[in-house]
């Protein structure tokens, strides 16, 4: 997707949740029981949202995303100094292997063309036994404010390159060699699968066992 789109939404982007705010407070919560006292990576984080409500517990927190735009909406207002956000692509991380001990990216996979290359990343700078924190919509077609609201974002631009149902989507990131640890379906305008996982193993040699794709 191009990224100028991306920088022309910054501004807009937080209204537009507003009407979903009940159930980003049930993963905002969620989140920082399992980020407390971590480093903590979040991939497209937008205007910095999610970061802002849960990076005060964590040990550090690096919060990212390619638009410029979104960085520079991210920035503005008041957040935890253990919080900073910088422009990075998802798929060509600018960190080094095994440096984070959670990955957060959500709402991101399904408008990326080839997602499959971030959790290459995600597997890359995660630590052995990290967590990877998935959330992401699904069932993009089912439902009247579903359909509505997918709609009125391919009007201003942003497309889904990938419209899972929240079984799919679970499955895909099996097949892509992560062991689903919590899963939970929120009813937002268009549905949300909140997902934390891990990296299967192979039980006899312990190495990080990955299937093929489905």
């Amino acid at each position: 997707m191009n990224k100028k789109i991306w920088d022309l939404y910054a501004p807009i982007y937080e209204k537009a949740m507003r009407a979903d705010r009940k159930y980003y407070g049930y993963m905002y919560r969620r989140i920082r029981q399992q980020i407390k006292g971590k480093e903590v990576l979040e991939i497209a984080t937008g205007p910095g949202l999610l970061a802002k409500h849960v990076a005060d517990v964590s040990k550090r927190m690096v919060a990212t995303d390619y638009s410029e735009g979104m960085i520079r909406e991210a920035m503005k207002g008041k957040y935890s100094d253990k919080l900073i956000f910088e422009v990075a692509d998802a798929v060509q991380l600018p960190y080094q292997d095994n440096t984070f001990d959670v990955v957060i990216i959500a709402n991101a996979l399904h408008v990326m063309p080839e997602p499959e290359k971030a959790l290459k990343e995600i597997d890359r700078v995660l630590r052995k036994d990290g967590l990877l924190i998935a959330p992401n919509f699904v069932g993009h077609k089912s439902g009247i404010p579903g359909r509505f609201w997918a709609g009125i974002l391919k009007i201003a631009g942003i497309s889904f390159e990938h419209q899972w149902t929240g079984q799919e989507y679970v499955a895909w990131l099996r097949a892509h060699g992560w062991k689903i640890r919590h899963s939970k379906l929120l009813p937002s305008r268009i549905a949300l699968m909140y997902v934390e996982c891990m990296r299967k193993k192979d039980t006899q040699t312990g190495e990080i066992e990955h299937e093929k794709s489905i």
